[in-house]
């Protein structure tokens, strides 16, 4: 006989010990510093792991809320009417702790998460009150029932002003990183993105909270993954000095077959940059939260491919195995480029990706969807094993995040800095037809020690059409800034992979700069 997932966490059993598996003591709820708690439950990241286990092996049953016809009237107005009060920020781990700030249900957070705080051993869940929040008077979030929960929660820094780490929605999270403006997501874990199918969402529907006493600026964050293909036990043990550090841990337990598996997902919004102005329909220069795809594989290769806003939805695979990391990156920091004093886009993090462990074979795929318009993520880049995912296997997985202004690991490669594309051919005579000019500026490495007579060539490589002038030499007037040139000719749609690197002497001076060019998106019509 089959019990559903609810009768299985009612209490009993394997899940007696898990946290909040049952209620059948009487113990009474505590108040304290103006926060409700309810009974207090043994917690180990052990029995988490129990919990997800045991989880899995029952029937899906998809979150529903009684409330929704009301949540659904708290839009985006309505919703930023409502404000967490700051003398009830939870402190973890004593009165010094990590501040905690919890958000409200709405329309776009329908679904309650149970967040409870750790310490010594034990979970206290935080219960839900109204008088946790200001909101207006007659706001309809008064009419909602004590019992209704909460959305997810915010770290604070220590003076209350700002958050540096939130988890809100599924299983979405992000951090500032090393200043205080938001920009990509993280997610603990992605399922069949980018397929015809549809995208599955699994969601944090627990949060467990653990603060280092003496230090707001540490905490560990425990989580219960539940989807309809897996479930998961995360933890997450914060960090924020110089830039935000997440040393993670999941053990993932899969329910059925999964097409594709994204592990550590990454999300970012990119409409367009210098490279692709075409695409424009606002006076900004340039308008991205990522502006490309860091990778550095188990051979060693450093590789910079910068992002598109392609014409319809593309999957590109960069196959390897034991990869040291990836990321998405924010390099352009000058605020000339993108003359937005509003939302900052100069000031957005990048996230890269450091697995503690070997992954093995797999790829880092890079899903690329088209948008029109800034308030849409279109970017995911996530590792997906080659090892096929099937019920009954668990995947334990162990990875760093590092938010911060840039890559965490230096490298002594010269880096890519800037690309443009244009019209190929002399200024002032005739453009030739279907040719498409490619300029890629590097710095840093050794590059800047180089002159035009030191025999430093452009490696380049084109999956199709005709490659045509090549050349490289360093910039006038800009110092370690060394620059490579080249012309291709094509016709059609299908895009073309492009790729190239710096070398002297047999020896490469810089990553690697891959491309992918859509001649259909840059009308040369004009060209004579």
């Amino acid at each position: 006989m089959k019990i559903s997932r609810r009768a299985a966490l009612a209490g009993g059993g394997a899940l007696a010990l898990s946290p909040f598996a049952g209620r059948s003591f009487a113990a009474p709820n505590v108040e304290t510093d103006g926060i409700l708690y309810g009974p207090t439950q043994p917690f180990s990241f052990d029995l988490l792991k129990e919990t997800a286990k045991t989880v899995s092996e029952a029937p899906w049953e998809p979150p529903s809320s009684t409330m929704a016809e009301i949540l659904d009237k708290i839009d985006y107005d309505a919703y930023f009417q409502i404000s967490y009060r700051k003398d009830r920020t939870l402190r973890l781990g004593g009165d010094s702790g990590a501040p905690i700030q919890l958000f409200h249900l709405g329309r776009y957070q329908k679904d309650p998460v149970t967040i409870a705080v750790v310490k010594d051993g034990k979970a206290h869940e935080v219960l839900y009150r109204q008088s946790y929040f200001d909101m207006p008077a007659g706001h309809i979030a008064r009419s909602l029932p004590q019992s209704i929960g909460f959305a997810g929660f915010r770290v604070m820094a220590e003076d209350l002003k700002w958050d540096w780490l939130s988890f809100l929605g599924a299983s979405y999270f992000r951090s500032p990183g090393s200043g205080k403006q938001y920009g990509l997501s993280a997610r603990g874990i992605a399922v069949d993105t980018g397929l015809a199918a549809g995208e599955e969402f699994p969601r944090f529907s627990r949060f467990f909270l653990e603060g280092v006493p003496g230090d707001p600026d540490r905490l560990t964050v425990y989580a219960l993954l539940e989807g309809p293909s897996l479930t998961g036990a995360y933890r997450f043990d914060c960090a924020r000095e110089a830039r935000v550090v997440m040393e993670t841990e999941a053990v993932l337990f899969p329910r059925k077959s999964i097409t594709r598996l994204g592990i550590a997902p990454l999300t970012s919004m990119f409409w367009y940059s210098q490279k692709d102005r075409q695409h424009a329909k606002d006076w900004r220069p340039e308008i991205h939260d990522s502006d490309g795809l860091a990778m550095w594989t188990g051979s060693g290769e450093r590789i910079w491919r910068p992002l598109n806003n392609p014409p319809s939805v593309m999957t590109n695979s960069f196959s390897d195995v034991n990869p040291k990391g990836f990321g998405l990156l924010q390099r352009d920091r000058h605020f000339d480029h993108y003359q937005d004093d509003g939302v900052f886009y100069h000031r957005r993090p990048s996230l890269w990706v450091e697995p503690l462990e070997g992954w093995g074979k797999g790829a880092v795929q890079l899903v690329e969807i088209p948008t029109d318009d800034e308030i849409y993520d279109n970017i995911v880049a996530y590792w997906t094993p080659e090892e096929k995912i099937e019920p009954g296997k668990t995947l334990d997985l162990k990875y760093r995040l590092h938010w911060g202004f840039d890559e965490p690991y230096a490298t002594r490669a010269g880096r890519v800095v800037d690309t443009f594309i244009g019209a190929g051919g002399v200024p002032g005579q005739p453009r030739p037809k279907d040719v498409y000019q490619f300029v890629i500026d590097f710095a840093g490495g050794d590059l800047g020690r180089f002159t035009r007579e030191d025999g430093v060539t452009a490696m380049v490589n084109v999956s199709r059409g005709t490659l045509g002038r090549c050349s490289a030499y360093p910039v006038v007037d800009s110092a370690g800034l060394f620059r490579a040139a080249f012309e291709v000719q094509v016709t059609g749609k299908e895009p073309v992979d492009l790729r190239l690197f710096l070398k002297k002497d047999g020896e490469a001076l810089t990553e690697t700069w891959i491309s992918q060019f859509f001649p259909a998106s840059m009308d040369l019509a004009d060209n004579r």
